[in-house]
Order: C-alpha cells, then structure tokens, then sequence
C-alpha cells in the first residue's frame, strides 16, 4: 500500500487544521470537538491539543459511536455484527458550535450519520 501521509506531514496537516478551526471561531468558549469512533477520536484530541498549544484555551472534546445510524448497516443481514461502543461527550452541547472530526472524506456516509 503506499505511503500517503508520514507522521511529520500529518503533524503539519492538523496544524493547519487547527490553525483554521481558530481563524473561522472567533468564540472559542462555544466551541467543542466531537471525533467519530475510531479513529476520529484521537484526531479530534490531537486538534484539541493543538488549539490548547496555540490559544492556550481549552476545547472539549469527546467521542461520538454512529455504529446503530449508518445506512449501510444492514446491507449485508448475515456476518458479524457491528460492534457498539461508547459515546462520550463529558461537556453539554447546548448552545455550542460542534466540529464533528473523522478520518474518512470518502463516501459522507460516517459524518452523515452522526
């Protein structure tokens, strides 16, 4: 398979990235992170981190399981079932400005579902 990104370029990525959550959210005590499990969640962490780091204001962020909302999920009605894990928002999302975070930019159909 080849090599898209290599970790130093997916450093600089997400520094773009956090550098442009910033300069688009001027409010950043409405602001919070919610990664798509899996792998949005530690993204959304890492962006949060960034922010801290260039801010040095705190933005939530939590984690959010889309497993039971996908359309696709019962395409296939025989194999394995999908596996259903938590979702943590530890902070209320009243009135706040949520960036959904994950990893795939392919089909919407994750972000669709969340």
């Amino acid at each position: 398979m080849p090599l898209v990104m290599d970790g130093e370029r997916m450093g600089r990525t997400l520094a773009r990235i956090a550098h442009e959550i910033l300069e688009r959210n001027r409010g950043l005590d409405e602001l919070a992170l919610v990664g798509i499990r899996t792998r949005g969640v530690p993204i959304a962490r890492r962006l949060a981190e960034l922010i801290r780091s260039i801010s040095g204001h705190e933005v939530p962020a939590g984690a959010l399981d889309i497993t039971l909302y996908r359309d696709d999920l019962m395409r296939h009605a025989v194999g394995p079932q999908p596996v259903v894990r938590r979702t943590e928002i530890p902070f209320s999302i009243d009135d706040r400005k949520i960036i959904l975070v994950d990893d795939v930019l392919y089909t919407g159909r994750r972000i669709r579902a969340a």
